[in-house]
């Protein structure tokens, strides 16, 4: 099937939707999760630079048309912070982004937080398990992704791919936005390569049908990629497509 007539049928989907509910209320047209990393790797300056990122990219027009295009089926966004094995965070819980008001709310919550004590440690695998709890608080949203950024390799809990298989997550899409740094400025062998991350993620970590990953190089690029994210992940649902 096309990316058009998937869309079509979407959309169609969505009017047969609304005629049908007889004012019950908004359906959810996507869960969105997104999991930042916060672990012994990410120095205060890179924690903000990814919170300012993140929440720049949240209020970006082009973003921020994505998010607004279906008033009547809004996306409903939660983040949290992970790190060690027994540290996931909520840092804004399920909201539905329904207008200017609760996106800029999101969006300050995000460049007013403060950095908190985390373990060093990186459990990819477990913050992927509790993303996937997150979502399955969610049953009813059309669409559930799971947004996971991460500068480095699981180093403790359960692997990534031993908590992702189809039987666990269901019909959870899980992304990933890779943090990493070109050749030219690794300082040492210890710092992973993009190459070697993006092929890293795209067999543990990535899961379900037309997950993908963005890449930043470094920190500082952090908001320009959650951008470019963000909009492969909410067009979906992008009727203004339609006539393109």
């Amino acid at each position: 099937m096309s990316r058009r007539l998937c869309i079509a049928v979407a959309a169609l989907a969505f009017s047969l939707w609304v005629t049908g509910s007889n004012g019950a209320g908004a359906a959810c047209r996507q869960a969105l999760a997104l999991g930042l990393d916060v672990s012994g790797s990410v120095d205060e300056t890179e924690y903000q630079l990814q919170l300012q990122g993140l929440a720049a990219a949240l209020v970006s027009d082009d973003v921020r048309a994505s998010l607004m295009r279906l008033p009547d089926a809004p996306v409903r966004i939660l983040v949290f912070e992970w790190s060690g094995l027994n540290y996931q965070s909520v840092l804004v819980p399920w909201t539905d982004i329904t207008g200017p008001s609760p996106l800029k709310a999101v969006s300050e919550i995000l460049r007013s937080t403060t950095r908190r004590q985390a373990p060093p440690t990186t459990a990819l695998g477990k913050a992927i398990a509790v993303g996937v709890g997150f979502l399955n608080q969610q049953p009813d949203c059309w669409k559930r992704t799971l947004d996971i950024s991460g500068d480095g390799k699981n180093n403790t809990g359960p692997e990534p791919h031993h908590v992702n298989s189809p039987d666990k997550i269901g019909d959870i899409v899980i992304n990933a936005l890779i943090i990493g740094v070109d050749d030219a400025s690794r300082m040492s062998h210890a710092e992973l390569s993009i190459a070697e991350l993006t092929a890293y993620f795209a067999h543990r970590v990535l899961a379900g049908p037309d997950a993908f990953s963005e890449v930043a190089i470094g920190f500082e690029d952090y908001e320009r990629a959650m951008r470019r994210k963000l909009i492969r992940e909410l067009e979906f649902l992008s009727i203004s497509q339609l006539d393109q």
